[in-house]
């Protein structure tokens, strides 16, 4: 099985630059990554370089100033040079007349959207409408849905964003366990988290296998469980149907979207 992490970052200025990250993949066993910029970074040549310097091992989500009237031209800057997808939030909007005028030219280009924001973003209608403005353009919620965040009884508002499966276009990323559990004190071994909720199976219903990719969001889960737990927990974890299930989450489904050809 090829694995994919489709949630890590790298930065000479913030977090840690791609050879700490590139040492971690190689210890746990993964293959290949998506780099997603940092937010509030807009200058993508970092990313692009780590990607010519190591072909075929990352592909890179960059991310724009949106607020800026000649975006669209400088997301077809950025894909000239490499880059694979574009990060929005689900409030995204553009200036002038048209406010979905960045979402409509990543439509045109044939790119994937990945999309960061709260659970409260995701479950509303304006984000709902998204996909039904643009049923071509693969549309990948990050970090679960902030389903973690769900305190609601019977994780009523992480199930409005569940929903979105209903639309063929939509995508989801898993995270590991310690996004979604507390860290236990004292340190249970060898299961650190024997009560995890079931937000993870629940999407697994919901979108199907071939609709879920694993990503580790490192470095930040480096504070949690670390790098290779965050995928040999929900490896373990969740109860898939098949082995072929298995890969299409940890790598399958992110194959389909994007090249990682340098």
């Amino acid at each position: 099985m090829v694995v994919v992490d489709t949630h890590c970052h790298a930065s000479p200025v913030w977090f840690q630059p791609v050879e700490t990250l590139l040492s971690e993949m190689n210890m746990a066993g993964v293959d290949k990554a998506l780099l997603v910029q940092i937010r509030g970074e807009y200058d993508n040549s970092y990313l692009v370089e780590c990607m010519r310097r190591f072909p075929g091992r990352f592909s890179v989500v960059a991310i724009i100033d949106t607020d800026r009237p000649n975006a669209p031209e400088v997301l077809e800057g950025w894909l000239r040079q490499g880059c694979e997808g574009l990060r929005l939030t689900p409030s995204t909007r553009s200036p002038g007349r048209d406010p979905l005028a960045i979402w409509r030219k990543a439509a045109q280009l044939g790119i994937a959207i990945s999309c960061g924001g709260s659970l409260a973003e995701f479950a509303s209608p304006q984000f709902e409408s998204l996909f039904r403005e643009f049923p071509n353009m693969p549309i990948i919620i990050e970090h679960l849905g902030g389903g973690g965040a769900d305190r609601s009884e019977g994780w009523a508002e992480y199930k409005k964003v569940l929903r979105l499966a209903q639309y063929p276009n939509a995508y989801m990323k898993v995270p590991g366990l310690g996004e979604l559990c507390p860290r236990p004190m004292p340190m249970i071994q060898p299961d650190p988290f024997p009560n995890v909720p079931p937000l993870i199976q629940m999407a697994l219903d919901a979108f199907g296998a071939n609709r879920l990719m694993w990503g580790s969001d490192f470095p930040p889960s480096a504070a949690r469980e670390g790098y290779r737990n965050t995928l040999r927990f929900p490896m373990g974890h969740v109860r898939f149907k098949s082995e072929a299930d298995k890969e299409w989450v940890f790598g399958g489904t992110a194959a389909t979207l994007f090249r990682f050809s340098g």
